[in-house]
């Protein structure tokens, strides 16, 4: 199962004993990591990727779910997030884009306070033992969430109604009197541009979830090719 993992240490170096452990279960066939990052709360509240801390193989965490749910934990200070890797923070597209739910952030967030540091990866996963017997006797505290499938069909429901709502404005503009059109035409412009609007971000999420469902496929032969090439 996929999964969004986070774990909570309260120093850097816990943390990178923390990502040693994950990549080691990677290793071993326990789990699969298809992206990971060490991220840092700071006393004021913002939050960093650490530098030099390259994500896993799905390269650049822009328009990835992981990248959306570091966003999100950056939190409404943590524009150093947003700086050091281009991503749009804590935005209502963020909470999509990262497929888990709210509740998950705000629980997240009770223990990531100021000055603790995290791990947080994509990874697949059958059963928690593995990860949480690795991450518990180095202070770990550990969040995983399920990712949801990308819901087209509300997306679908949300612009057919804006659709809807722009036919009958210009039902309306063809009937209405002179003084009237100029607000009318004014508001069937702005629907129209935030319908236009809804159909590329669809379009550009649907884009991003092929383009990293084909990088796991990717990552899981190139595995299991490695795996084969060493039992011969």
């Amino acid at each position: 199962m996929d999964r969004m993992l986070v774990v909570v240490f309260d120093n850097e170096t816990k943390a990178y004993e923390g990502k040693k452990a994950l990549l080691q279960l990677d290793a071993e066939g326990s789990i699969s990591v298809y992206a990971y990052a060490v991220l840092a709360k700071h006393a004021d509240g913002s939050a960093t990727i650490k530098q030099g801390d390259e994500p896993g193989p799905l390269g650049t965490l822009v328009g990835t779910s992981l990248g959306s749910l570091i966003g999100l934990l950056g939190g409404p200070v943590g524009l150093a997030v947003g700086a050091a890797t281009g991503l749009a923070v804590g935005s209502a597209a963020d909470l999509h884009n990262a497929r888990i739910g709210l509740d998950f952030i705000d629980d997240v967030s009770k223990v990531l306070l100021p000055n603790k540091v995290a791990v947080v990866a994509e990874i697949e996963e059958e059963w928690t033992t593995p990860v949480d017997t690795r991450m518990e006797p180095i202070g770990g505290i550990v969040f995983r969430r399920a990712l949801a499938d990308v819901k087209h069909e509300i997306h679908e429901e949300n612009v057919n109604a804006m659709k809807s709502d722009l036919a009958q404005m210009k039902a309306e503009l063809a009937k209405a009197h002179a003084d009237r059109k100029a607000k009318l035409q004014e508001k069937i412009n702005q629907l129209d541009t935030k319908i236009q609007a809804q159909l590329q971000q669809a379009k550009a999420r649907r884009g991003a979830a092929e383009r990293q469902a084909q990088a796991k496929v990717q990552i899981l032969k190139t595995r299991a090719a490695g795996i084969t090439a060493k039992a011969s």
